[in-house]
């Protein structure tokens, strides 16, 4: 008795000691298991990477938003005396250390004076900054004690270098330095309004001299009581990451208490300010992380119980496959959780394989799924915890699902007829799309106000997961619609006689002796095919919005006004500006009467920003504007104004065509004409000049600062405004991209394990109807017929409905409606193609995946239990 023991005991540990082994009998379970756990992983690792990776990009986006020297606290006192100013920057300096911060970078500009250079009389600001001289371009002089001159006042009052202002109570002038201009260098850029003042427009501060070391700055400031400003910032690099953003700000937070509570014990608390200019930019991180995360873990969670599920099939095929053998262990007595065991030993290691390469895939390939933003090491080690976790539920799912199918199948009796249906039957009668058409209208009626918050000051729209899930609510629920319409259609099948077409029918009755599957595969391909349209055409038509609203908006690439004597050829255009760039004029631009733009016909198509206008259609109408016509000026409307057109001096407008948006007016009421159209006497009229350009601002201004014209008002379409609320979106919708990029592959695990649970009764099948006279390409046909409609059928509602609701939602997801033109569907074709190539090439490989069987099939073997 002992010895059976032992030899019970030892074919017990010799199958779980063999089961890797008797998994690569059926290899492609073992890949479609190892698939599956990836797929699984990879959505469970990449939901919390996505979102960590947004709050990195955000970060990223708002860097221009925030000057260099100002991610670290910054320390302001204006109007301080200069014993004070001391004061606060030993204060500083000797706490910062404390906190984690560097030496501090101290700047200190008087107030504008007035002091006598070389005879004459100049209004002037002397200024000081730790390696501030270092971040001017030296053009004469050296970097000895004293002041160093800019050249606009150095050259063209001919001051040359030694000279000592005021009577030579000055330090002497020891260089000549370039003249800082707006935009301002990086270095420059928390001090800009004292360091560059634009002496073409504003001649009231005068020119800027900076001291190249603290004495001479003493020296020169001695004439003024106070100074105007005191700056103490610190040179850090901007934070990459929001844990390490989070950690600067509290670091900067606990500096800013310390210094004041310091200067307040020593009887100085009202010397200094201190603020964290980046701090915005942190809650805005905070912000977009929230709201990526929240708007994609739904669809993360039903798409990694999609995964489960998908492991749990595998299960109960495994257990067909291994029907004999589970019978045969439990009729030896050992039990059910044993059998579970031996599943999950055969099925655990290509499980765990892909689960694990899950996780790395997931991490590797962030940059391609991703935002554009870093994640720390904490980020990554919750995603892996997230990715381990759905592997080990995905794998308990595979010995759960056999356990309890072989505890139902051996230790209950059978139910008697007449017996209430279980439980498993009861699900089938649950009306699951009601709850998730329920899900969809909520969604609809809270994505009404979705970008309403964005006009009002801030830049991110109030994130509502149920606004953000209603397309695929929407999806999902014509999903589940759809399969049981398909369910109805197969119980009601067998009326059908289509036997003078074999293949057809033959198809028929395997798809209705299989509902589960074909339910199964319904669900998850529409699922797959709508997220996938919603998903990419809402994230593409968000990166178009934003594209099309800043060069609208602008009006080219960059954009910036000029003086009337440059318009009208009275000063030159400098020629670094006279290639890629248009003169645009504007009448009435700040009234409430309609603005009218003149426009150049000869210039204006090649520099302009006309994505989504007909420039054919702009161009036949620039030919019939050239000239007035009965004394009326032809001219586009734009926007639709109410009452009466204006008048261009005395000649009165009239409109020969209408468009919803132009270059520069946007969606404002207003009117287009041509300038060759109008007289001398109008042109002279026109009160503001601007000139578009298709290069960058840099390009655009530098010719005209060194020829000393005036160019205020600069822009440029990188910073027209925040372009953080389209990224959200887009960020978010790229995940539904790559959940429906998941689910197609799911869909076709799902048809190729229903394939392979089904291929000995197919082979069977197969080669019986073979040997009753089928040809193999009829039996391939009623194959193609079978998968081919389910496919067809999936493909189709999923396309018509992922469009249709994207078409839906695409203007109500864009956060800045009130700024034309809304965002738009983009063309579907491309889409609509790779879908349908895809499925047919899906449906053609399983179709002959099924029947390549049957060319070597003995019935005899097939019959034999």
């Amino acid at each position: 008795m002992r010895k059976v023991r032992r030899s019970r005991r030892f074919r017990l540990a010799l199958a779980w000691r063999r089961a890797p082994r008797a998994a690569m009998s059926s290899p492609l379970v073992v890949v479609v298991a190892a698939v599956t756990a990836l797929l699984t992983s990879f959505l469970a690792t990449a939901t919390p990477l996505h979102a960590q990776a947004a709050a990195g990009a955000a970060l990223t986006e708002r860097h221009g938003s925030v000057c260099e020297d100002q991610y670290g606290p910054v320390f302001t006192s204006p109007s301080v005396d200069p014993r004070d100013a001391q004061t606060v920057i030993d204060v500083v300096r000797d706490r910062a250390s404390r906190h984690g911060f560097g030496a501090p970078v101290v700047s200190m500009f008087t107030p504008v004076g007035n002091a006598e250079f070389g005879g004459e009389k100049f209004d002037f600001r002397v200024g000081y900054r730790t390696g501030g001289t270092g971040d001017l371009e030296l053009l004469r002089g050296n970097a000895s004690p004293g002041l160093w001159m800019g050249t606009e006042l150095a050259d063209a009052e001919g001051i040359p270098l030694g000279t000592r202002g005021h009577e030579g109570l000055l330090p002497p002038t020891t260089g000549i330095y370039r003249d800082l201009h707006l935009p301002a260098p990086g270095p420059w850029c928390s001090v800009r309004d004292l360091s560059m003042p634009n002496r073409l427009v504003d001649t009231l501060t005068g020119p800027v001299l900076f001291a190249t070391d603290r004495a001479s700055f003493d020296t020169a400031t001695r004439p003024f009581s106070e100074l105007e400003r005191l700056t103490v910032t610190f040179r850090t690099p901007p934070p990459s990451t929001l844990a390490e953003a989070t950690d600067r700000l509290r670091r900067a937070d606990a500096l800013i208490a310390d210094v004041e509570q310091t200067l307040r014990d020593d009887g100085h608390g009202a010397l200094t300010h201190g603020s964290t200019p980046f701090a915005r930019s942190v809650e805005l991180a905070h912000q977009a992380r929230a709201n990526v995360g929240l708007s994609i873990a739904p669809l993360a969670v039903l798409a990694v119980l999609i995964g489960c599920t998908g492991a749990a099939v595998l299960g109960l095929q495994w257990y067909q496959r291994r029907h004999r053998q589970v019978r045969l262990h439990l009729t030896r007595g050992h039990r059910p959780a044993a059998v579970g065991g031996l599943a999950l030993a055969e099925l655990g290691a290509p499980i765990l394989f892909g689960g694990a390469l899950g996780v790395v895939a997931a991490w590797w390939a962030l940059p391609a799924y991703g935002p554009a933003g870093p994640v720390d090491g904490g980020g990554i080690a919750v995603a892996a915890a997230c990715g381990v976790a759905a592997t080990v539920v995905s794998a308990l799912s595979v010995g759960a699902v056999v356990t309890t199918r072989a505890r139902r199948e051996f230790r209950r009796p059978e139910p008697a007829r007449g017996r209430a249906p279980s439980a498993r039957g009861l699900l089938a009668y649950v009306p699951w799309e009601l709850g998730t058409a329920a899900v969809a209208l909520i969604g609809w009626l809270r994505l009404a106000d979705y970008g309403g918050t964005s006009a009002t000051g801030d830049p991110l729209p109030q994130v509502d997961p149920l606004a953000l899930s209603y397309p695929v609510a929407v999806v999902l629920t014509v999903g589940i619609v759809t399969a049981r319409l398909a369910v109805l259609a197969l119980r009601l099948s067998h009326r059908v006689r289509w036997w003078s077409r074999p293949a057809l029918q033959l198809a028929l009755r395997r798809l209705a002796a299989t509902p589960g599957p074909v339910v199964g595969v319904l669900v998850i391909s529409v699922l797959a095919v709508g997220t996938l349209a919603v998903g990419s055409a809402v994230s593409t038509a968000q990166r178009s919005a934003l594209a099309d609203k800043t060069g609208m908006y602008v009006g080219a690439e960059s954009a910036v006004d000029v003086q009337h004597a440059v318009a009208v050829g009275e000063v030159p255009v400098p020629d670094g500006v006279r290639e890629g760039t248009t003169l645009v004029g504007r009448i009435n631009s700040t009234g409430t009467d309609p603005r009218v733009a003149v426009v150049d016909p000869a210039t204006f198509l090649g520099v302009a920003w006309t994505s989504g206008l007909d420039e054919n259609h702009l161009r036949t109408l620039f030919t019939r504007m050239d000239a007035p016509v009965d004394g009326e000026l032809p001219a586009i409307r734009v926007g639709g104004p109410s009452g009466p057109a204006p008048d261009v001096g005395d000649t009165p407008l009239r409109a020969i065509a209408d468009v919803e948006a132009f270059p520069l007016l946007t969606d404002d009421p207003g009117y287009v004409v041509s300038r060759t159209a109008l007289s001398g006497e109008q042109v002279e009229a026109v009160t503001r000049w601007t000139l578009l350009s298709t290069g960058p601002l840099d390009a655009l201004v530098a010719p005209l600062r060194d020829a000393g014209l005036a160019h205020p008002n600069p822009e440029t379409r990188d910073a027209v405004f925040d372009a953080l609320p389209f990224r959200v979106v887009e960020w978010t919708f790229s995940f539904v991209t790559l959940l429906g990029v998941v689910l197609a592959v799911v869909a076709v695990m799902t048809v190729v394990v229903a394939t392979e649970t089904r291929r000995r009764q197919n082979a069977l099948a197969a080669s019986l109807l073979v040997r009753m006279g089928m040809r193999r390409s009829g039996l391939l046909r009623s194959h193609l017929a079978e998968l081919g409609g389910v496919g067809g059928v999936a493909a189709f509602v999923g396309l018509v409905c992922g469009v249709t609701v994207a078409a839906i939602a695409v203007p109500r997801f864009d956060p800045v409606r009130w700024l034309s033109p809304v965002a738009h569907l983009p063309n579907p074709a491309p889409l609509v193609v790779l879908t349908l190539v895809g499925t047919a090439l899906v449906v053609t490989a399983t179709a002959w995946f099924a029947v390549r069987s049957a060319r070597a099939a003995v019935p005899a073997e097939l019959l034999r239990v």
